[in-house]
């Protein structure tokens, strides 16, 4: 156990009660036993590198190159993606990846380089191989992007798992960005990441690291190009990461550096080059499309672990009700359980639940359920018993039901990487859409099992299924809670055919995208907290996952009026936009903080239900080009160094700039521009970038611009859809996407294009048509911008 373990167990073990301490040291202690006689002790190991080149051997997209000990598989994959993995491994079997292996570019192939190398030659990335196993990535004009050093492994003397080190050298201006979910993010800097989905044990801060979802996704951006490197191994591991340093006057550059370290699997590798949009679209194509959430998912959420009663959600939505607050969905935690069971509802507290969510659902409050994986071990529990009839639980090394500590107390786990287990797990989410729920959140499925003196998960020794593979729980660990978001998803489709799924998950990994998104868990209710909630959507998003958003006012924790409304602000422009807290933690809606707040998050909430047929926009592109809502600055000029480090403002999609207020008592901002002209969308003032702008702030809202020649579509004051336009400079044009939602079913909706141009003194908007011509625009034009714009301070 290390420090931060110590850390987290002294947090988790502080506030437990007596009884539960006693039953978590319990818990700690069965799976050290587990782990002792399950897994053999490492022993001597040998190390080994990969030594000089014997032979090659080409083959689709790339070849084989054989070296003294060891091999590396080279292939370009038709959508430009490169692939390499050492010691025969191959693209499948993987969890990330969507519709398995993709099939090779012919048009790449394995050729001779100079000094005894190799290389592969495609239209997006060259790849160079040296004679003794460096790999290069380089762009299409040569320009080296990354160079892997000759990796080293280390083998059991007796036989078992290698564990292996790659290191990497990047260009001295590179910032790393991805790693999932990182509070202290978006930009990485010098550090270690550990590869391990984590509940932090309570609230968590910016120096808390890891949490509940880790990706080996970097994402590196320098001047020289852009590049997204996965590293397709779901084991335990870290990546420790240094920033490089130019040299000043005549002195040397010094690279940066990444240093990836796994304690098993395979070494494979996918690379992929070219702007921050086509890395994006090709990782989307990659590990699958993000899955589109029903438009209402896309309005504001009210949630509370502990509403304690049918009546106290009558009330709370009652409350929004009278005050003209919008309200789109209401989220029961595990209260809402008969005495934590999953799948179960307490009687007592929610006796009418099916008549409660059809209420709801009448006046446009969707009802979303949690989920938990820990079922509890108790006979005459039905999820239990009919778990046990279909032996879906997790195992040890001899053959023993794993068990651990959780909400329902002694519990057991299904094994989410077995294809039936999945199969009847979905099945009993039948359960809750009868109950009238419209989606689902997972919670807990780290997974988490409760225990002192350390990591609180599931034994290392533990058997899964792994898709028929078998292995351990070192393997299957980060992909747990992918495969049981999969098992949700699918049931959800089966079950509600006509219907998109809702699902967004605690944890997850790389691909996660495909079932739905995420959210930050228990982030604490601090300033600080308020910043890695920031952190936390735009590093997710840089690694595929689109959809997600924090718990508006922390978990867990008493938020000032102040803090609350900055919050709230933020939320109201990320794409899940959830109000969630503890009960301990006093209540979150808005007016419990004082008339003030009450009317500047009314404001908040205008303007969220107003951007709606924009979210809805933003989540239709997200499925068909991988491009996350929330971007950052530096989304459409990563050559601009200012951009790349900044962290405290954000791109929601192309049009609009937001500039959320992080600190205490700021009133006043500044904001580093991209290029271009922008609009303060409070006051149509107008200013020239890139450079900087200084933003009045008061508590009634934060700074949003709009680019010059945006076009918005919006809901208008008829509740019909409008097209919000930003004048262009004299002299320049615009345009935008409109993509209107289609209901919640399966319907593709019609993509429409729209520009912008000055004819003479006249402004024209125009709708596109796909060969050239043009179409009636059928919706309300608003047109703001027509002003003269303001200097910009400190150009730069």
């Amino acid at each position: 156990m290390n420090g931060r373990d110590l850390v987290r167990s002294v947090k988790a073990v502080g506030m437990s009660d007596p009884a539960r301490r006693v039953r978590e040291v319990r818990s700690a202690w069965r799976r050290r036993r587990a782990d002792a006689a399950g897994l053999a002790p490492r022993g001597a190991e040998r190390a080994r590198t990969p030594g000089p080149v014997t032979m090659v051997e080409p083959g689709p997209g790339g070849g084989v190159v054989r070296f003294a000990r060891s091999e590396l598989r080279v292939r370009v994959a038709a959508g430009g993606a490169v692939f390499w993995g050492w010691d025969g491994a191959e693209p499948s079997p993987s969890y990330a990846l969507v519709g398995g292996s993709p099939e090779a570019d012919p048009r790449a192939v394995l050729e001779p380089d100079k000094e005894g190398g190799w290389r592969v030659v495609s239209e997006r990335a060259t790849v160079v191989v040296s004679r003794h196993g460096a790999v290069e990535l380089r762009t299409p004009g040569g320009v080296v992007l990354r160079r892997d050093l000759p990796p080293r492994w280390w083998e059991p003397v007796d036989g078992g798992t290698a564990r292996w080190v790659q290191r990497s050298e990047v260009a001295a201006d590179a910032r790393f960005f991805g790693l999932g979910g990182r509070a202290a993010g978006p930009r990485l800097r010098n550090g270690t990441y550990r590869l391990w989905n984590t509940d932090p044990g309570g609230s968590f801060e910016p120096g808390d690291d890891p949490l509940y979802v880790t990706m080996p996704v970097q994402l590196v951006v320098a001047d020289v190009g852009t590049h997204l490197v996965f590293h397709d191994n779901s084991w335990d591991g870290e990546v420790r990461l240094r920033e490089g340093q130019e040299g000043a006057g005549s002195g040397h550059d010094r690279p940066g550096s990444c240093e990836v370290r796994m304690d098993g699997g395979p070494l494979r590798c996918w690379a992929m080059v070219g702007t921050p949009a086509r890395v994006l679209h090709s990782w989307a194509s990659l590990t699958g499309a993000p899955a589109v959430p029903p438009a209402w998912a896309l309005g504001h959420h009210h949630a509370r672990w502990g509403f304690g009663s049918e009546c106290e959600v009558r009330r709370v939505v009652a409350g929004y009700q009278e005050r003209g607050l919008p309200l789109d969905a209401v989220h029961l935690d595990i209260d809402h359980f008969d005495a934590h069971q999953v799948f179960t509802v307490d009687k007592e507290r929610f006796p009418t639940l099916p008549q409660l969510a059809g209420e709801l659902r009448r006046d446009g409050v969707r009802l979303v359920s949690i989920v938990d994986p820990a079922v509890k071990a108790a006979p005459g529990n039905a999820v239990y018993d009919s778990g046990t009839a279909a032996d879906a639980f997790v195992r040890d090394a001899a053959g023993r039901v794993v068990r651990g500590l959780v909400w329902p107390g002694d519990s057991v786990f299904p094994d989410f990487t077995a294809g039936r287990v999945r199969k009847w797990w979905g099945g009993l989410y039948d359960e809750r859409l009868a109950q009238g729920f419209s989606g689902f959140w997972h919670d807990m499925n780290e997974p988490v099992s409760f225990a002192a003196f350390g990591e609180t998960t599931l034994p290392r020794s533990a058997r899964h299924a792994l898709e028929g593979r078998g292995g351990d729980h070192r393997e299957a660990h980060n992909v747990y809670a992918l495969s049981m978001a999969r098992a949700g998803y699918e049931a959800m489709r089966e079950l509600r055919p006509t219907e998109r799924p809702f699902l967004f998950s605690r944890s997850g990994w790389a691909g996660m995208q495909r079932y739905g998104g995420t959210w930050s868990g228990d982030v604490a209710s601090t300033w600080a907290g308020l910043r890695a909630s920031l952190a936390l959507v735009l590093g997710l998003g840089l690694c595929g996952v689109p959809y997600s958003g924090p718990d508006v006012g922390g978990f867990d924790g008493s938020p000032s009026p102040e803090l609350f409304l900055r919050w709230f602000q933020l939320g109201a422009y990320l794409p899940l936009f959830r109000t969630h807290a503890a009960l301990r933690a006093g209540r979150r809606e808005p007016w419990e903080f004082g008339p003030e707040v009450l009317e500047h998050a009314r404001v908040a909430l205008a303007e969220r239900r107003r951007l709606l047929p924009y979210f809805v926009t933003l989540a239709q592109l997200a499925r068909r080009t991988g491009a996350p809502y929330v971007r950052p600055l530096w989304w459409v000029g990563p050559e601009d160094r200012a951009l790349r480090d900044c962290e405290d403002a954000f791109l929601l999609g192309d049009g609009l700039l937001v500039a959320p207020v992080l600190s205490e008592g700021v009133t006043q901002r500044t904001v580093r521009l991209p290029p271009g002209r922008w609009y303060d969308t409070a006051t149509g003032a107008a200013y020239e970038g890139p450079g900087k702008a200084v933003l009045e702030a008061p508590l009634s809202r934060v700074p949003v611009l709009a680019r010059a020649g945006a076009v918005l579509p919006v809901r208008g004051e008829d509740g019909r859809l409008a097209l919000e336009v930003w004048a262009p400079a004299k002299g320049r044009t615009g345009g935008g996407l409109v993509i209107a939602d289609p209901g919640d079913g399966w319907d593709e909706p019609e993509l429409q294009r729209y520009g912008v141009r000055w004819s003479g003194d006249e402004l024209l908007v125009e709708r596109e048509g796909e060969k050239g011509g043009g179409y009636p625009v059928e919706h309300p034009v608003r047109i703001r911008g027509l002003v003269t714009p303001r200097g910009t301070h400190g150009a730069s």
